[in-house]
């Protein structure tokens, strides 16, 4: 599990002071994108492998609001990894909460420069054990639980 903290913008904001719905995908992806260079993976070295993630599914739950300067933790976890598809699970938590404000996911399928699908597992081996083995850390955790990290 990779957590990172995303300070609400007032810019993120409707006319009701509450952030507007069409943020959460970009914290989701900000999230992503952090649980790759934790991994020592960061998505332009994957892209210059010749490697993408086109998005095919988005899905968002939306629990509470939350405003302006909040301070948000989004944990970001491999819920399920196949050598075609990715698929993310996000959980956005306010500083201080136990519960979250919003839960989702988003799926990727891999391909190349020439966007046509391909097997990471065939293609990228040593990508693909990473990916395997921070899955399987993944695999029993909680996004909605307290965490010790």
């Amino acid at each position: 599990m990779n957590e990172t903290l995303v300070t609400v913008r007032y810019a993120e904001t409707d006319r009701m002071g509450i952030v507007h719905h069409a943020v959460y995908p970009v914290w989701y992806e900000e999230g992503r994108s952090a649980y790759f260079r934790a991994l020592g993976l960061p998505y332009s070295a994957i892209e210059e492998l010749g490697l993408f993630t086109p998005l095919s599914q988005l899905g968002c739950k939306f629990v509470r609001s939350c405003t302006y300067e909040d301070v948000l933790t989004v944990r970001t976890v491999i819920e399920r990894l196949t050598p075609a598809r990715i698929r993310f699970g996000y959980a956005v938590l306010r500083q201080g909460e136990m519960s979250p404000i919003s839960t989702g996911f988003t799926e990727h399928g891999f391909v190349g420069r020439d966007m046509r699908p391909l097997s990471v597992k065939k293609c990228f081996p040593q990508l693909w054990q990473q990916l395997e083995k921070a899955a399987a850390a993944d695999a029993d955790l909680d996004l909605t639980r307290p965490t010790d990290r």
